[in-house]
């Protein structure tokens, strides 16, 4: 049986009262009171849900009372009564926070039906109020687990920038929650009751970013059969996330920084501008001081979106987090039942020693493999084998990545295992410089400068081969 909704009555006239409590009996859980005097003491100990009052009541008039219960609980909703009806005062009682106000005499139906219409608008408040809480918690600030000085300090600058509308650009490696922090900023921000809208620019083919950002018209190429509006217009008044924007090519970074600074676009095969109200959050893995010096990325863009830099720390930075985040991800992967897991001290103390190049992507992988292939509820040091693989002798995955081009490299590893990188592509190149740095994909100066960077010379690399003196 469902609760009754609760309303309080107040009327100085004990026949109104007993004619009002009789009427709504039935679908209201009544109590009733002969002044804003004694009503007040128990609204405050007991809320409900409405309140009816009559305005004119001798020590504490229907206003009042009005005015009390909205500093109280401003979300109970109030509707006056009264026998001598003015505009000015029925303006006064809305101006007030009044849901309603009611001329005497009244037909029952008539009560009702605004009781009913109140009610109905105190009950969506209320899940509104529920559903903020719920996003505020899923995908808010809240949601960043985390106690170390590195995670307290970025989320200090995360929580400042929220209370902007200026851009944002998030730095670090690939996996410590970029966009975590980016949906962070958002529904924390003034525009959090719009879209927020997330693009990974190095996902889609060249010949479709620029339709899937700025739109297009019908016609404005093959298969373009009908308009199409962009991402940049799907977050008009919220906030679009642009992740790995330092893989656009040139021609859109122009679009991307004139959109910046014109707040407004144009869609393909269009040939007006349409205004936009959009928040741009951007991000990066890629060191982009090396993607300027190579050429890569357009000085202009960066610095209309390094407005407000936010680096987030890697994993090996916050191992003071790691208990908490396996917590985290204990709950994520095993539900109710995630206080039933034990984890062996010596799984957790290999836990705390990994590098975890991946940051907490992986350490969430990891603990969703744990969880999968645990067979009871205690997590063995065995259930991360693969860790202790990787931590015996030399690295194997130094080897394997150093097949790949350096952003991709970078990518999958650390800034703590670049040293290694590079000496492994030396070695590779014979110590040659010129073929290593074409092998990792970026200009010469680039690949001495991150030399330079990381203590490496060829000649050291040289001696180690063998070919030196």
């Amino acid at each position: 049986m469902s609760k009754k909704p609760s309303i309080i009555i107040i009327d100085d006239k004990a026949s109104m009262l007993k004619m009002l409590a009789n009427v709504l009996k039935d679908g209201y859980d009544v109590r009733t009171a002969a002044s804003g005097a004694e009503a007040l003491p128990q609204f405050r100990s007991r809320p409900s849900d409405l309140v009816l009052t009559d305005i004119r009541m001798p020590d504490m008039d229907g206003m009042q009372v009005l005015h009390a219960v909205k500093e109280h609980l401003p979300e109970t909703e109030v509707i006056l009564m009264t026998a001598y009806a003015t505009i000015s005062q029925a303006v006064e009682a809305v101006k007030g926070g009044a849901y309603d106000y009611l001329t005497k005499p009244f037909e029952p139906d008539e009560l009702k039906l605004t009781l009913d219409k109140a009610l109905e608008r105190k009950q969506l408040r209320e899940e509104a109020r529920i559903l903020k809480e719920q996003v505020e918690r899923q995908y808010g600030f809240p949601s960043i687990v985390g106690e170390s000085a590195a995670i307290k300090r970025v989320l200090d600058l995360a929580r400042k920038a929220a209370e902007t509308d200026s851009t944002v650009l998030l730095t670090g490696e690939s996996g410590t929650g970029k966009e975590l922090f980016a949906r962070a900023i958002h529904y924390s921000s003034e525009r959090r009751s719009r879209r927020f809208v997330a693009i990974n620019c190095g996902a889609m083919p060249k010949e479709l970013i620029e339709s899937e950002l700025f739109g297009h018209v019908k016609g404005a190429f093959s298969g373009a059969t009908k308009d199409k509006p962009g991402l940049f217009m799907e977050a008009d008044g919220g906030t679009l996330f642009l992740d790995e924007i330092s893989e656009l090519d040139a021609d859109l970074q122009v679009k991307i920084n004139r959109a910046l600074q014109e707040r407004e676009i144009r869609r393909v095969g269009d040939t007006v501008d349409m205004p936009v109200d959009v928040r741009i959050v951007a991000s990066s893995n890629r060191d982009l001081q090396v993607a300027l010096d190579d050429g890569h990325f357009r000085e202009d863009l960066y610095y209309r979106l390094n407005v407000f830099p936010i680096e987030l720390p890697p994993l090996r930075e916050r191992v003071g987090d790691l208990p908490l985040l396996v917590s985290h991800f204990l709950e994520v992967f095993a539900g109710e039942h995630a206080g039933e897991y034990e984890i062996e001290p010596s799984a957790m103390d290999l836990l705390t020693t990994h590098p975890w190049p991946g940051n907490v992507r992986e350490l969430q992988n990891a603990i969703e493999r744990a969880v999968v292939l645990c067979e009871g509820k205690t997590i063995t040091r065995s259930l991360f084998g693969f860790i202790d693989e990787g931590q015996s002798g030399r690295n194997p995955e130094v080897s394997v990545v150093a097949g790949l081009p350096y952003r991709e490299a970078m990518d999958r590893m650390g800034l703590d295992c670049q040293r290694r990188y590079l000496i492994e592509v030396l070695k590779r190149c014979d110590g040659n410089v010129t073929r290593a740095a074409e092998h990792a994909g970026i200009e010469r100066e680039s690949f001495h400068r991150l030399m330079r960077k990381c203590g490496v010379t060829s000649d050291d690399v040289k001696k180690e081969l063998g070919q030196g003196g």
